[in-house]
């Protein structure tokens, strides 16, 4: 497994998502026209269309795909000029050539006497046109061109096929009947309902006999890269139906850059911290965790490369995540073995070692399992980079298994079965309780004696954060609520004070400003159009001496309340999978309390987030984390409490839960120890990228731990003592 995922891993590299190569996604969706219905049929043939156009725009690795029946998902990396982009992608590109019948006249009232069709041409002055007598379907193709003996400049040539090539004869010809000068001579070609030429056929073209070579040429005041635009369009094809553009995003490559850069130290640094903890704790076992936890990032990076998915930004932040998570089946184990080793008469390491895995395979099992239903909640419910956050996720938990039950154990197995170790058990870390266990066994803490007082706490909590919601709301992100998010990165700091009231007199009262990392600032608004941004961008310069847009993100309204609508589906359904999971795994009464813990916990990680943290995607994705890590702690402490009973159901319950806390704490102060290296890393070192992600995981991770013990375990005993009913007694066969 380790050699085929080594060559892999340097035979397949991974493909980066736009968000840390840099480069523009624009999200498309079509629309139904009186004459086309925008089925799936409609949208694949338009997606063939665009995959035409941004060939000839000439981008290097182009991704386009259908999502869903109406969108299609545009990556063009390198791309920085979205609006651009997206203008030439959203163009329906109806070509259409007409016979001009003269100058649109007037009356007073304003309105033309004729009911021909009048279009304005490049001069602003309105011509009758006749129907139309080509269309794009009859060009062969179109090219631009540069007129360097003519002096013409750029324009753009068109040969005709087939019936075109008549049909333009009969066109011209009928034009070339008219005197020089007069506007009938003249044949219109029209763009999507604006006329971009109207030339004057040539006085050596004769009347009824037209331009029997089927070329022509398009000339006007175009540049080059209007020239090849056209040109593109016209050999492109029209689109079946119309287009809108619902999300765009941009993201400069120098932001991706450090986002990678940022990440990998935090990976390093967290990784080194904890592999410093836990040789620490657990002595010759920690250094073997160590090495499996090494594997554990090669089998990971090498599945994802293997399977062909894209690293994203929030993926990235998964995968470093992972590496912290992957500890805890180790510490599950080594402290399984710790107990077994204290509690027999005539020890032995590899016994006890052995009795350890085993004894703690449930438990491991339930934990995964609920952070695999996160991460795939995040894969089916989510979209763009937290979706890749979700897959990064569930291979990161596949992978710490396979790290911990088989790379582990089997270097744990033959270390211990070695004549040095077999004579020196202390060497291994599993002859030792550990300070935490040592420290609950002297003093033998009552923490369930009277559960309400914890319940209090947590119910002082949520006031407190329900609280903070209800007083100033959640503040959602453009993902959520649709508009304009630009970020800057700043040449020195700038107070986002003054850029929102310069904002507000600029015309923009609505637009949110916050900083950003050390040095930058992020403007949320309505959606902008050019001069807006323009102006934007000018009073964020100028107030802070120099500024560079490293991210651009517009988010139609409709797409922002379908993202909302999602996020709430997915921590409905969240929680419902989770509950039916620990039901059917625990009974109902540990089941319900381990869901209303996670519950607690998302409300007061919501309720912190309040004073000032925007509730964005990556946001939704530390959340479901937070409650799949919240689960596993709840999973392993009532896996205890499970065994406990089995063993002495005449015990009271509230003596058998606080047993189990006191048995289970030191797993989970380790974990999450290890879980912490790891995510302060991510908060230090990742950047304003990382750093909210990182930080809404770090309250996560210590509410998650507290309400694991202190929440669950007391609602568990509540509910038990109102039912009366055994629920959490084994079954009688």
């Amino acid at each position: 497994m380790l050699a085929v995922s080594l060559y892999v891993a340097v035979a397949v590299p991974v493909r980066l998502g736009l968000d840390l190569r840099g480069g523009t996604q624009i999200v498309l969706e079509t629309r139904s026209t009186a004459t086309t219905d925008a089925d799936r049929e409609a949208t694949d043939r338009t997606l063939e269309v665009l995959r035409g156009r941004i060939d000839a725009l000439g981008v290097a690795e182009p991704s386009l795909v259908r999502s869903g029946e109406r969108r299609i998902i545009v990556e063009l990396p390198g791309v920085q000029d979205p609006e651009r982009a997206a203008d030439v992608l959203g163009r329906t590109a109806q070509l259409t050539f007409h016979p001009v019948l003269g100058t649109a006249q007037t009356t007073e009232g304003g309105t033309p006497v004729a009911r021909e069709r009048v279009l304005p041409d490049a001069s602003g002055t309105a011509l009758r046109l006749g129907p139309a007598a080509l269309t794009g379907e009859h060009v062969e193709e179109a090219a631009a061109r540069f007129d360097q003996q003519g002096g013409a400049g750029w324009h753009v040539t068109v040969d005709f096929a087939g019936a075109g090539r008549a049909g333009w004869a009969r066109l011209t010809g009928e034009a070339a009947c008219h005197p020089a000068g007069a506007p009938a001579r003249r044949v219109a070609i029209v763009l999507d309902d604006k006329v971009i030429s109207s030339p004057q056929v040539d006085p050596s073209v004769g009347c009824a006999t037209g331009i029997r070579d089927g070329a022509t040429r398009i000339t006007g005041s175009f540049g080059a890269a209007e020239a090849r635009e056209l040109s593109l369009l016209i050999n492109g094809g029209a689109l079946p139906v119309p287009v809108e553009t619902v999300e765009q995003r941009t993201v400069g490559p120098t932001l991706g850059a450090e986002a990678i850069t940022a990440s990998a130290w935090a990976a390093v640094v967290g990784t080194a911290l904890t592999a410093v903890f836990i040789m620490v704790v657990y002595r010759l076992m920690g250094v073997l965790a160590t090495v499996a936890l090494l594997c554990y990032g090669l089998v990971s990076y090498a599945a994802l490369a293997a399977l062909g998915a894209t690293l994203t930004l929030p993926g990235l932040a998964g995968f470093v995540l992972a590496i912290g998570m992957a500890v805890d089946a180790n510490v599950l184990v080594f402290e399984r073995a710790r107990e077994e080793y204290a509690a027999r008469r005539r020890p032995s390491t590899r016994s006890a070692l052995s009795a350890g895995f085993h004894n703690a395979s449930s438990a491991i099992a339930d934990s995964n399992v609920t952070t695999l239903i996160a991460a795939g909640l995040l894969f089916f419910l989510a979209s763009g980079p937290v979706r890749g956050f979700g897959v990064t996720l569930g291979i990161g938990v596949l992978a710490s298994l396979f790290s911990a039950l088989v790379v582990t154990r089997v270097l744990a197995e033959y270390a211990v079965g070695r004549a040095p170790v077999h004579r020196r058990p202390g060497l291994t870390g599993i002859a030792t309780t550990g300070a935490v266990r040592e420290r609950l066994t002297r003093r033998d803490p009552r923490l369930m004696r009277r559960p309400r007082r914890w319940l209090a706490l947590s119910a002082a909590a949520l006031v407190l954060a329900g609280s903070g919601i209800a007083l100033r709301g959640v503040q959602f992100g453009v993902e959520f609520t649709g508009g304009r998010l630009l970020e800057y990165a700043t040449t020195a700091p700038a107070d986002p004070d003054r850029v929102r009231s310069a904002l507000a007199d600029a015309g923009l009262p609505r637009a949110v400003v916050q900083a950003s990392g050390d040095s930058g600032l992020a403007v949320r608004t309505d959606p902008l159009t050019r001069d807006e941004e323009a102006e934007v961008t000018r009073v964020v310069r100028d107030l802070a001496g120099g500024a560079e847009q490293v991210r651009d993100e517009l988010i139609g309204p409709s797409l922002g309340a379908e993202l909302r609508r999602g996020a709430l589906i997915a921590l409905a359904v969240a929680l419902g999978a989770q509950l039916v999971y620990l039901a059917a795994r625990f009974r109902w009464v540990l089941g319900s309390a381990a869901v209303v813990a996670l519950a607690h916990d998302a409300v007061v990680l919501v309720g912190v987030f309040w004073l000032g943290k925007p509730v964005d995607g990556v946001f939704l994705a530390a959340l479901l984390t937070v409650i799949g890590y919240s689960v596993n702690d709840s999973v392993v402490l009532f896996d205890r409490v499970r065994e406990l009973v089995r063993r002495a159901p005449e015990v009271p319950l509230a003596d058998t839960v606080n047993r189990a806390v006191l048995q289970t704490l030191p797993r989970t102060v380790n974990t999450g120890m290890g879980a912490a290296f790891i995510l302060t890393a991510l908060a230090v070192l990742g950047g304003s990228s990382l750093g909210d992600f990182a930080l809404a995981l770090l309250v996560g991770l210590a509410v998650g731990t507290y309400s694991s013990v202190l929440t669950a375990a007391p609602v568990a005993l509540e509910l038990d003592r109102r039912t009366r009913t055994g629920a959490v007694r084994p079954r009688r066969s």
